[in-house]
C-alpha cells in the first residue's frame, strides 16, 4: 500500500496507516504538499533509539590505527620574563 499520505487521508484512514506501518515500515505524513512527519512502528522506533555502540566504543581507536603517543612535557620552563625595575 501507500507509503506517503496526505494529512487529511491519513487522518481519516489512521487505523489503515498503522497497520500499514507495522506490516510494511515508515508511513509518511504530507502536509500542504510537504512531508510533515512519519508513523513507524515502535521496533523501529526503538531500534532507532538504541545506539549502536557506546560513547566508550566511539571513542576507542581500532588497535590496527593505533599509534604510540608520546605524552611527557617538556621540563624547559621558557624564557625568562624580563624585569621592570
Amino acid at each position: 500500500m501507500a507509503t506517503t499520505w496526505q494529512l487529511q487521508e491519513a487522518k481519516n484512514r489512521f487505523s489503515e496507516v498503522v497497520e500499514e506501518a507495522i506490516k510494511h515500515g515508515p508511513q509518511t505524513v504530507t502536509r500542504h504538499g510537504r512531508e510533515a512527519v512519519v508513523v513507524m512502528s515502535i521496533e523501529d522506533y526503538r531500534r532507532l533509539q538504541t545506539p549502536k555502540t557506546t560513547l566508550l566504543e566511539c571513542l576507542q581507536v581500532p588497535a590496527q590505527y593505533a599509534v604510540e603517543l608520546d605524552l611527557t612535557r617538556d621540563q624547559d620552563m621558557g624564557r625568562a620574563l624580563p624585569s621592570f625595575e
